[in-house]
């Protein structure tokens, strides 16, 4: 029987289908039952006898893999596989896949409700409507903005799809840009540079790789208007939160929502906390029952694939 680990926390409660699947199948499922990420320590006595991984945000490096000899497969639950080491795990022979696109809609949901949350003061009115504050407030319609995508991916460009309801114009930065989409949704491809300058919001959608390390940093904010409402659901590395602490400390960014951090999870001295015009969640924006669902059934998949011999879906090395 192959044992296979599900790192991420709460698989039973929402990967049951996918669960029972591994089973059928012929698999023991170990399961991460802390109710948050795994550490080194806590991995490392899950992981020393299984054959595949089905990893959240827990990090797989040399020293991890070195400690999980049987491992075969990794299937990233999820997109971004900045925790997982491809180059130890070619080396290794082990299999790493991933999940693109299939958050797309759970996370481009999560962008427009940071939007929407920063720009109407959400959180706020609604704490002081709570402690019997009738407090007014005047704030800016997010119909007609300029909006700006900072990547164009699946994320980015279902988000546009629901941005052309509010009547946004909407345009976009990304290093290979999808021309045929852009022509479809009606966006304007343009430089970084011109993303910065011209838009009244802007929401970051680019993976964790070294040439997007704090690509909105103090140079990026400097370009940027005076008042813009940012918004990040990628990861927390792409944003500087110093340059962002300031940012919001001097007026320039009026809102700031993000899902990500630089380091996670955060304590409750962070930093940023001191802001009542920042909005965060907890890295959640793919957790909906619709993409555990299917991310479950495609990363178990992936597992079997490779364990039975064949090529999986979404192979990176």
């Amino acid at each position: 029987m192959k044992k296979i680990l599900a790192a991420l926390p709460n698989y039973s409660l929402y990967c049951q289908e996918a669960k029972e699947y591994l089973i059928r199948s012929g698999c023991s499922v170990i399961e991460n039952e802390t109710g948050g990420p795994l550490d080194f320590e806590q991995l490392k006595e899950l992981a020393v006898d299984v054959d595949g991984v089905i990893a959240g945000v827990d990090v797989w490096d040399e020293r991890m893999l070195s400690h999980a000899p049987k491992v075969k497969a990794i299937a990233r639950f999820g997109v971004g596989v900045d925790n997982i080491d491809l180059e130890a795990a070619k080396k290794r022979g082990v299999v790493v896949s991933n999940c693109p696109g299939v958050n797309t809609e759970s996370v481009a949901e999560h962008a427009l409700m940071l939007i929407l949350s920063i720009m109407r003061e959400f959180p706020r009115l609604n704490q002081h409507a709570r402690e019997g504050k009738w407090t007014r407030v005047m704030v800016k319609e997010l119909r007609g903005k300029q909006v700006g995508l900072v990547g164009f991916g699946a994320v980015a460009r279902n988000l546009a799809e629901k941005l052309q309801a509010f009547g946004c114009h909407i345009c976009a930065y990304d290093k290979y840009p999808n021309l045929e989409e852009a022509a479809r949704l009606q966006v304007e491809l343009c430089a970084l540079e011109e993303i910065w300058s011209k838009s009244d919001v802007i929401s970051i959608h680019v993976p964790a790789l070294p040439d997007t390390y704090h690509i909105l940093g103090k140079e990026a904010l400097a370009r940027c208007k005076d008042g813009v409402y940012i918004v990040n659901t990628s990861r927390g590395t792409t944003a500087d939160e110093k340059a962002v602490y300031e940012g919001l400390e001097s007026g320039k960014i009026a809102g700031y929502g993000s899902d990500v951090f630089e380091f996670e999870p955060v304590t409750k001295d962070y930093p940023l906390f001191r802001f009542e015009n920042y909005i965060c969640t907890p890295h959640t924006a793919a957790e909906s029952y619709e993409n555990y669902r299917n991310t479950g059934m495609m990363t178990a998949q992936a597992l079997l694939d490779v364990l039975e011999g064949k090529e999986p879906k979404n192979r990176l090395v």
